[in-house]
């Protein structure tokens, strides 16, 4: 394995090899941050009910605030190659 050390490009010793190793997620954790990432998202997608609900002085619908809630709870799932995912209230 090679690394750039002062603009030239060298080898790495096997210490380097082994630290650089350590510092690399597996594939499970790839798994749950691409999981993580798309929850982000969709809860990103759904600010707009509670920010409407505020401005308005309206209560957040239960149907809302359950479909937030499970979405906040798919990394508690067990299986990341089987999430089941809430369906968002219409």
């Amino acid at each position: 394995m090679k690394q750039f050390l002062n603009g030239t490009l060298v080898d790495m010793t096997d210490e380097e090899i082994a630290e650089h190793n350590n510092h690399q997620p597996d594939a499970l954790t790839h798994k749950w941050e691409s999981i993580r990432l798309h929850r982000d998202m969709l809860l990103n997608k759904t600010d707009w009910v509670v920010t409407k609900a505020l401005e308005t002085g309206v209560a957040v619908t239960d149907a809302w605030k359950n479909y937030r809630q499970a979405l906040r709870d798919v990394p508690t799932q067990s299986d990341v190659d089987n999430i089941t995912w809430p369906t968002q209230p219409s």
